[in-house]
């Protein structure tokens, strides 16, 4: 299992947890298993086209996934995934 790290707009999916356990080989079929576990969550996570939503960071236990394989990076047990919404700003 991967702990994964909800980030407080998306809590409301996981009855308010910060942090939740799901399987998976990779990336990909971890956020499968969390949108079988938290209907709708995906949809949040991903874009139409099944990819990673411009203003949605993941990063596997540090590293941004966009540096290492994206979705299809591998995950093991005992791995941390952590969502993270972009914040822009600026004037």
């Amino acid at each position: 299992m991967v702990q994964v790290r909800v980030p407080t707009p998306l809590r409301k999916f996981t009855g308010g947890a910060e942090a939740v356990q799901a399987s998976g080989s990779n990336v990909a079929t971890v956020v499968s298993d969390l949108d079988k576990q938290f209907p709708g969550i995906k949809d949040r996570i991903c874009d139409e086209a099944g990819q990673v939503r411009r203003f949605v960071n993941i990063f596997l236990n540090g590293e941004d996934i966009r540096f290492l394989q994206q979705l299809a990076t591998p995950v093991k047990a005992g791995d941390e995934l952590s969502i993270v919404p972009a914040i822009a700003g600026g004037r």
